[in-house]
């Protein structure tokens, strides 16, 4: 009986070694989701700049290559063929994050309200310890009912603030907490 006891222990060690890997893939999946969401709402964000843009471009008067372009009937031959690829690619993008979006109860940013980078920022300046993507979602969910809070956006969020310098991320075991950069230090003139 006493041969039962090391197979026990291997089987139990891989049992956990199984469950620590599928809780890693699953984080894993988790920031992949998080950080496909951030650009499809960025893409979004660049073709709406784009089209202002175009609009603007178009009151102004336009230019050679806008000219040129409308006067040939906007066939593509006026447009390099790698932006036109471009283009065509970016559409398609366009119309999955469309589709993709309409999907979604999330409501878009408008006009004059904070991005989620501020709203993150914002936050995590008022507090005194650092805090997790879920506490910051939780405490922006109730601080903003109007405004759909995910969790995974909140997170990328916190990372572009990590990115730019703003956040700093921590990590106690696998746990991983976000708090404001400190404050340079001014030299002392003594």
């Amino acid at each position: 009986m006493s041969g039962n006891l090391p197979v026990q222990s291997v089987t139990a060690d891989y049992v956990q070694r199984v469950a620590d890997d599928l809780s890693a893939n699953r984080s894993d999946q988790e920031r992949v989701r998080s950080e496909l969401a951030w650009l499809q709402d960025e893409l979004v964000r660049l073709e709406d700049s784009e089209q202002v843009l175009m609009k603007m471009q178009e009151v102004l008067g336009g230019t050679p290559k806008q000219t040129a372009k409308q006067s040939k009937g906007g066939k593509a031959a006026a447009v390099p063929a790698a932006r036109g690829s471009n283009r065509k690619a970016a559409g398609k993008s366009a119309a999955a994050a469309g589709r993709k979006a309409s999907k979604k109860t999330a409501s878009p940013k408008k006009a004059g309200e904070p991005t989620w980078l501020e709203l993150t920022t914002a936050y995590l300046g008022g507090q005194s310890e650092p805090r997790s993507a879920a506490e910051v979602a939780a405490s922006l969910t109730e601080a903003h009912p109007e405004r759909a809070v995910q969790v995974a956006v909140v997170r990328n969020s916190l990372e572009q603030g990590v990115a730019q310098g703003v956040l700093e991320r921590s990590k106690q075991g696998r746990s991983v907490f976000y708090s404001p950069t400190a404050p340079a230090s001014a030299p002392s003139g003594s």
